[in-house]
């Protein structure tokens, strides 16, 4: 009986991580290009609800996924322009955008607000689901699941990898370099800024036909935007890390679920809300571990936790928010 248990919540930690993961990989990416994007909230909310309408009507999941991965890139899209062509403030733009789409979400899907639609079923792969444990907990899930299992050693693959993830690395560290070598900045940025938004709605639309399916008010995926950039900045700008960070947040809520039923007397809104502040203390973990990263330090105990808190660490993009026009 403990094993069925301990295999369930690490299925479920896989299943509850992936739009948070998909997201997070998305908003890496662009960043890595020099792109700041704060409206992952509300796109996330607005591809969510775009995924399940279009789904319902088309009566087709792929057409829904492809539909909230085209707002997500829009939407991201718009933060780009915004930037590099009108001078304008990335944190700004993305900031209100991300108000505008999750009010448009709420807006214009009310009309499908608990309406039974289609959702992804799991897709066992033969040969391999029936392995004991192993099965159940990595390849018994829909395909969003392995999406975003997959995306983990993509990204990190083509980031440091190949020369088009140099390329991209050079433009979010040193644009004025890049140019020099005769690479554009600002046309990597808008494309990479577009392919991190395709991944960021493809996880609003994991959210309303996979992990949490249908759509209404509120629909469960608020907040998520926040914590995914929280969680790029925990793995360091660094995919596989970023990913971790994704899966422990995933294992607190999981947690919380459990904690439910074993503490009946604690209210339930204290296990749904303790997620958020246990990620905030891990980035101020983080936080310190950086600044005493350049100081000298007393103790093989402190020195050991320094240690270890460094494998979760990482420099941002030298020119992170600051778009780069040639003279």
């Amino acid at each position: 009986m403990l094993d069925i248990h301990i295999t369930i919540l690490f299925a479920s930690i896989l299943a509850g991580a992936a739009p948070v993961l998909l997201a997070t990989l998305g908003e890496t990416i662009t960043e890595r290009a020099g792109i700041i994007n704060l409206s992952l909230d509300g796109t996330i909310l607005l591809s969510a609800m775009t995924a399940f309408v279009v789904a319902c009507n088309t009566h087709s999941l792929v057409l829904g996924f492809a539909a909230a991965a085209l707002v997500g890139g829009l939407v991201a899209l718009v933060v780009a322009v915004f930037s590099i062509y009108l001078n304008q403030s990335q944190v700004a733009v993305g900031f209100v955008l991300t108000l505008m789409t999750r009010d448009l979400a709420y807006f214009l899907g009310n009309p499908y607000a608990r309406v039974p639609g289609p959702q992804a079923v799991p897709m066992p792969i033969p040969g391999l689901s029936g392995i004991s444990f192993f099965g159940p907990v990595f390849f018994s899930h829909p395909l969003p699941v392995y999406l975003s299992l997959a995306g983990i050693f993509l990204c990190w693959w083509y980031l440091f990898r190949t020369p088009m993830g140099l390329t991209l690395r050079s433009v979010g560290e040193n644009p004025a370099a890049a140019y020099a070598r005769g690479i554009h900045p600002g046309r990597l940025q808008l494309w990479y800024a577009f392919c991190g938004g395709l991944l960021v709605g493809l996880a609003g639309a994991t959210f309303s036909l996979a992990t949490k399916p249908g759509w209404g008010r509120p629909q469960g995926a608020e907040g998520t935007g926040w914590i995914a950039l929280a969680l790029v900045i925990f793995g360091g700008w660094h995919p596989i890390r970023a990913a971790f960070g994704a899966y422990m947040f995933a294992f607190l809520q999981v947690i919380g679920i459990y904690l439910q039923d074993w503490l009946p007397f604690v209210p339930t809104q204290v296990f749904q809300v303790a997620p958020f502040p246990l990620m905030i203390f891990t980035l101020l973990a983080i936080s310190y571990a950086q600044k005493a990263s350049g100081g000298r330090t007393a103790g093989g105990g402190r020195v050991r936790l320094q240690r270890l808190l460094r494998l979760f660490t990482g420099s941002a993009p030298a020119a992170l928010g600051q778009p780069f026009r040639p003279e």
